[in-house]
């Protein structure tokens, strides 16, 4: 069976399957229909949705309802995300599970607010003080948004951390044909808590790498929240050892385990030299670029990076390893491409082609400036 959908329900729909009890947003464009179908449809199940009174709000009352125990979601674009930066450092420090929308739209500052791009690829990385580790997904399609919307949440229980979700105005807002089998039911895992009786301490972790569990709201412990350095109890501490520990732990969880994190698809043909690497809407443009160059006799290899942050260096170097010639494939002015230029050496030509005049890039454009043609 076949549905006629758009990328904003299928996330609506992800994310009340994955277990989302709390979503919060302000309007903007291209994201608002996120907001509206969640204010919809969170209610009827027991959620609850707010339209906050600016970003800042908003994402703050997010953070407020996951440590109270809710899986909590928002959406936002380019602009929000900005607002939304210094509390997703707090999220960071506190270990708050989080999974955040971010519908890219042509930038910088308010940009084309109707117009589509790829311009927050390394902002989401970046974008807050500190520079520690995040993750970053990116669906290509309607199908996408729902399976990697649940991957998200199933990632933001996992490591403690905000999540992002890598889409754009085109593949939110524009309705397709999706066969219902291609939805796919990610398991979500729960969160763990402390036992009640237990020595509870909201930051200890052992190894380095390890998420502490969080306690059960209204339990009897006391936790203490809060975006300073701090020890495990969460008081506020300027020792090297409670602060050294600390910054390593929250680089650790998420770099040591770079290939759980990893999700990638490699369309591999053999006796090419050229690869092809593309991620969100552009990869779509791929696909139908790779049939062409095959049908007229030219052998070519595709690699979609559905998993941003972190980098999945193994995979992509090993899609690497039998080719001399990399295409990367963006909606920018080649902010992943800087990723693949620092994996692929002085080994490869890496030859980007990008557009940042907010349209689509053709598959025809990618045969031709990919030197396929």
């Amino acid at each position: 069976m076949r549905e006629f959908v758009n990328g904003a329900t299928a996330i609506v729909r992800g994310a009340l399957d994955a277990g989302c009890t709390f979503f919060a947003g302000y309007p903007i464009t291209p994201a608002t229909p996120i907001l509206l179908h969640m204010i919809e449809e969170l209610p009827r199940i027991g959620g609850v949705a707010i339209q906050g009174e600016d970003e800042i709000a908003s994402i703050g009352f997010c953070v407020g309802a996951a440590m109270t125990g809710a899986r909590a979601m928002t959406a936002t674009s380019g602009p929000g995300i900005s607002l939304y930066s210094e509390t997703i450092g707090l999220a960071l420090m506190a270990e708050v599970p989080l999974v955040i929308i971010n519908v890219q739209r042509m930038g910088p500052a308010t940009g084309g607010a109707t117009t589509v791009a790829q311009g927050d690829i390394q902002f989401m990385r970046w974008g807050m003080s500190g520079g520690y580790p995040v993750i970053v997904l990116s669906p290509t399609c309607a199908a996408d948004c729902y399976n990697l919307t649940r991957r998200a949440f199933d990632l933001a229980e996992r490591f403690r951390v905000p999540v992002f979700l890598a889409t754009d105005k085109e593949t939110v807002s524009s309705y397709v044909t999706v066969a219902l089998d291609t939805y796919e039911q990610v398991p979500v895992r729960e969160r763990p808590v402390a036992a009640e009786n237990e020595d509870f301490a909201p930051y200890r972790f052992e190894p380095l790498d390890a998420v502490p569990p969080m306690s059960p709201f209204g339990g009897p412990h006391v936790v203490r929240v809060t975006g300073s350095s701090h020890d495990e109890r969460g008081y506020l501490s300027k020792q090297p050892q409670d602060v050294g520990r600390l910054n390593a732990h929250l680089a650790a969880k998420i770099e040591q385990h770079v290939d759980e994190i990893t999700h990638v698809q490699l369309d591999q043909q053999d006796g090419t030299d050229t690869l092809i690497i593309s991620y969100g809407i552009t990869a779509l443009a791929v696909a139908e670029a790779v049939q062409t160059a095959r049908r007229d006799g030219i052998k070519v290899s595709a690699l979609t990076v559905y998993s941003l942050w972190p980098v999945p260096e193994c995979a992509i170097r090993q899609a690497l390893a039998d080719v001399s010639r990399v295409v990367v494939v963006e909606l920018n002015l080649g902010q992943y491409q800087r990723e693949i230029e620092r994996l692929a050496g002085d080994r490869h030509t890496v030859i980007g082609v990008h557009a940042i005049n907010g349209e689509l890039i053709s598959p025809r454009a990618i045969l031709e400036q990919g030197g396929l043609r």
